[in-house]
């Protein structure tokens, strides 16, 4: 059997398809499953996942669409079935999903605009489900696929290479980091399409997090994201205004999961580094605004989810349609009014679970 999965909406939502994948592969181990990503990071992390066989890189947004189709020409018709992984609620995506021609059409059932984005162009469909992890969705999709049921609900998977653990090495050797530190990781940026920005916590509320850890407890701040992130990420430490702070600048995305390694605590907005905190089994904070948190909290790790829970919440679901608030008192209150004190004692909880779990073990 062949089997495409066309991860095409980005890192975290690739990371997330990773249990259903291993299960896939326990099922059929002498099947061919190939993936076909279109981000740069995702190519990375699956080229190191041994359940797959083959990973093809193709950059849709940037490419002109008559070199786009001549790509999917050319894997038309080599696969038995193919998987849209969830959340893929596009109808750019399915209508991929459909030229690659295979004869079984992996996709879920959207509860919004399902029939608008082309969803009937899939086969084997399972319907959404708003109380379901995106992990969840992505097992029982395969489930569906394979006629069977697997189980089962894995951990992430996102392998590191000796190089990275070096790396990760020498990069704390170097400033000065020791295995006793008290380390806190910050990501306070995110995907910023369909105006995602604004699932964002407020960079100002992050340094003052980061400054209070520093002058409580001596804290070593990391700050993390992508290159796009750059001057954000100087902002937060330059707030901190303390040698303390360390912007972290690495080549690719598998030395900065290396690196995030030593975090003691991972503090977050919804985004994929947030889902790649997860898959290192660290302590994560999961800054939660308009998202359900249910499709996206931390898989199988120590976590807090920090929300102000209002009525209106949550606001965003899987659909093409950009983010937006319908509030007319203060726009975004769900992030704009969560104050530094929640996130601190979410923060504190996690590293005193982590002292008792450890003098225990001693």
């Amino acid at each position: 059997m062949k089997i495409l999965v066309l991860a095409l909406s980005g890192i975290g939502d690739a990371l997330l398809f990773t249990p259903a994948l291993k299960l896939m592969r326990q099922a059929l181990p002498h099947a061919q499953i190939d993936a076909l990503v279109m981000f740069a990071g995702v190519k990375e992390m699956y080229e190191r996942n041994p359940n797959f066989d083959s990973v093809f890189y193709f950059d849709f947004m940037r490419e002109h669409i008559t070199a786009s189709f001549r790509f999917i020409i050319g894997l038309r018709k080599k696969y038995d079935a193919s998987i849209s992984v969830y959340p893929s609620n596009r109808k750019e995506y399915n209508i991929l999903n459909f030229l690659v021609g295979a004869k079984t059409r992996a996709g879920v059932q959207y509860l919004r605009l399902d029939r608008r984005n082309f969803g009937f162009l899939n086969n084997v469909r399972i319907r959404e489900s708003d109380s379901l992890h995106n992990v969840q969705e992505n097992i029982k999709l395969c489930e569906k696929l394979l006629g069977t049921e697997f189980g089962g609900e894995p951990e992430l998977d996102f392998f590191l290479r000796d190089g990275d653990r070096e790396f990760e090495k020498a990069f704390l050797r170097d400033r000065g980091i020791r295995e006793n530190d008290v380390v806190i990781g910050f990501h306070p940026g995110g995907s910023t399409l369909k105006n995602h920005e604004n699932k964002r916590w407020d960079a100002r509320k992050f340094s003052e997090l980061g400054s209070i850890l520093v002058r409580e407890l001596n804290a070593k701040v990391l700050v993390f994201g992508g290159p796009d992130e750059d001057s954000l990420k100087l902002s937060v430490v330059g707030a901190i205004d303390s040698a303390a702070a360390l912007k972290v600048d690495t080549p690719n995305l598998a030395l900065t999961a290396a690196v995030m390694r030593c975090c003691s605590v991972f503090v977050s907005n919804d985004s994929s580094l947030m889902h790649v905190a997860s898959a290192l089994k660290l302590n994560v904070v999961l800054i939660c605004g308009p998202m359900n948190p249910q499709y996206t909290y931390p898989w199988k790790t120590e976590h807090r989810i920090v929300s102000l829970h209002l009525e209106c919440s949550p606001c965003f679901f899987y659909s093409p349609h950009p983010l937006v608030c319908r509030r007319t008192d203060v726009k975004f209150k769900c992030l704009r009014e969560l104050e530094v004190g929640l996130v601190h004692q979410a923060v504190s909880e996690l590293l005193e679970k982590s002292r008792a779990a450890k003098t225990l073990v001693e």
